[in-house]
């Protein structure tokens, strides 16, 4: 870890460029070119004091470059990661790693035929929300837990480039999609997903979805929804969790929200009270003196650097990969799924 790996960025746009823009802030890493297919943006690297290549061809060709990270529109990478990969580099892709899971094999096939390492950006386990509700569902502090909610919510649509066009692998449940349902297999280690119910959206965008609704139902009862919209002028809260004992909500990606569990199992009786047109006591709130308030358990704000730390680690010394080819064959597998419970508008069962 001494001496810096460079490392080359093929695809500078804002994906290409954010990864330069941190990759340099690294004392592990250097950045020692990029390339890109539209001229303007070579030029911005150059502009950024990052070497710009000629083409793809020499960015290859380049001995010093140990690491390439692929920051393309979707439909593209499978092609680049192969290529780097038979050039003798190692790969970092951004995600999604592919559009199918015959092309994610393929791309595992070259790296195992290069012996070279091949993991996907699938930055969003580092995100200090998602931390938070894996840990209120590991420790059980909601008792058994049979609901988890989580939604990104938007409202300007698909943004107008690349991503609102499916011949280039736009739409939602490629884009945060596959953030919001890797976040979902990995805290919910080890059940297996038995059904899949999935609709996606076209308000904005009659090419490709620009919102889905997804429900995951677990070996253990656990139902997951899962919901991404652009079209969402008031969001709803980004976490909404439900156990037997209470339960939890985080309203943002800074984790501000409360946990409410019950103090007091004895006192079930209720006075009902006037709801709308009638009486109700089955939906009378609980009384403060059943019920106690805490805050969201503390998670050290996730160093996401730890992602590339584990690159170089694994180049170095052949640590561990953080992000394996198997849970990509199970996220891509899910993705899959979804795409076919929504054309088919019909839950799908599965062994996942």
């Amino acid at each position: 870890m001494n001496k810096k790996l460079k490392c080359a960025i093929i695809g500078y746009g804002g994906m290409g460029a954010w990864h330069a823009a941190q990759i340099q802030k690294l004392k592990f890493l250097q950045v020692v070119g990029a390339y890109d297919i539209k001229p303007e943006r070579n030029a911005f690297a150059e502009s950024n004091g990052i070497h710009a290549y000629g083409s793809l061809k020499q960015l290859l060709a380049d001995p010093e470059i140990e690491l390439v990270v692929v920051a393309t529109p979707n439909d593209v990478h499978k092609s680049l990661v192969i290529a780097a990969l038979a050039a003798g580099k190692h790969v970092v892709c951004e995600k999604p790693v592919a559009l199918n899971c015959k092309e994610l094999e393929e791309m595992i096939a070259a790296s195992k035929k290069y012996k070279r390492l091949f993991t996907v950006h699938q930055n969003r386990r580092w995100d200090s929300d998602f931390q938070t509700v894996e840990k209120i569902l590991k420790a059980n502090t909601l008792g058994p837990v049979f609901n988890i909610e989580s939604r990104v919510h938007g409202s300007r649509g698909v943004p107008g480039d690349w991503r609102n066009k499916k011949r280039h692998g736009g739409g939602m449940v490629l884009d945060w999609g596959i953030h919001l349902l890797d976040q979902a297999l990995m805290m919910t280690l080890p059940r297996k997903i038995t059904s899949v119910f999935a609709q996606l959206t076209h308000v904005t965008n009659t090419d490709c979805d620009d919102g889905f609704r997804v429900t995951l139902q677990f070996n253990d009862g656990l139902n997951v929804y899962i919901e991404t919209g652009t079209s969402n002028f008031i969001n709803l809260p980004r976490w909404y969790i439900l156990g037997e004992n209470g339960s939890a909500i985080i309203h943002d990606w800074y984790c501000k929200g409360e946990i409410v569990k019950v103090s007091d199992w004895e006192n079930r009786d209720a006075v009902p009270i006037q709801a709308g047109a009638g009486l109700t006591k089955t939906m009378a709130p609980r009384t403060d003196d059943t019920i106690k308030h805490y805050p969201l358990p503390p998670v050290k704000w996730a160093d996401w650097i730890d992602f590339y730390k584990n690159v170089v680690a694994h180049i170095r010394n052949n640590a561990p990969i953080i992000v394996t080819h198997d849970q990509q064959r199970r996220l891509m597998k899910l993705v899959e799924t979804v795409f076919a419970s929504a054309k088919a508008n019909k839950v799908i069962r599965t062994k996942l």
